[in-house]
């Protein structure tokens, strides 16, 4: 596999943005003008545009593996939050603190944790599979239309899914679809915001890297973790 001067930062800075996301989620419900989002929902639309990059200047089968590696750092975030939670508490911190509020904040429950990786997981890969499938189409013109008909297609899996899993049944039907259309019309608007500065970016990495690739004979089975690019 080819050595890249900034894909170890990319994929740093990916992986940091979903774990404060898992944490910011986890900490509070927000409303902010007629939007209600949980917190998280601030910063994780910004994985789809660190998506929307490694897709774009990379490649699919690079993007693949960072979607593993994000799901596998997700996954662990969870599991030692859980194994923590499991451990007998000091007397002195239970007195200050309490596993009441541990478990209000970071006591996700399964449902929501697993909702949480499902979505992700589908939500990453329908992302990065249509903007370089749609990179091929559009030859490489038009990155606007990769980057935010990609991202239509990925929240709309990822919001779709994990408010599906997580919260049926728990919340009434007004409140579900408030949530839901909230969560995706706000990371659809990150999204278009951030266009300007997605397009600095990506140019600046294709020169840097020296590397634009098309995804023309990639093998687009997400558990095919063997980096082949078509360039």
């Amino acid at each position: 596999m080819r050595s890249f001067r900034f894909l170890d930062f990319v994929l740093g800075a990916f992986v940091a943005v979903l774990i404060v996301s898992n944490l910011a989620s986890s900490a509070k419900i927000v409303m902010l003008g007629p939007f209600t989002f949980d917190g998280g929902t601030l910063l994780f639309p910004i994985s789809y545009i660190f998506g929307d990059v490694l897709a774009e200047v990379y490649g699919y089968s690079v993007a693949r593996r960072v979607i593993w590696t994000g799901f596998g750092a997700s996954a662990l975030f969870s599991l030692t939050v859980w194994v923590v939670g499991l451990l007998p508490p000091e007397p002195e911190w239970s007195q200050r603190v309490g596993m009441e509020a541990y478990n209000a904040v970071l006591g996700s429950t399964a449902r929501i944790v697993i909702a949480s990786l499902i979505a992700y997981w589908c939500g990453s890969f329908a992302n990065a599979f249509v903007l370089a499938k749609l990179k091929v189409i559009t030859r490489g013109r038009w990155l606007w239309v990769r980057t935010l008909g990609s991202t239509l297609v990925g929240e709309f899996v990822d919001t779709a899914l994990f408010v599906t899993l997580a919260f049926a049944g728990e919340m009434s039907a007004v409140v579900l679809w408030n949530v839901l259309a909230s969560n995706y019309v706000f990371k659809v608007g990150v999204e278009a915001l951030f266009t300007p500065i997605t397009y600095l970016v990506v140019g600046w990495l294709k020169r840097a890297e020296g590397v634009d690739v098309f995804d023309v004979h990639t093998d687009f089975n997400p558990f095919a973790l063997r980096a082949v690019r078509s360039t």
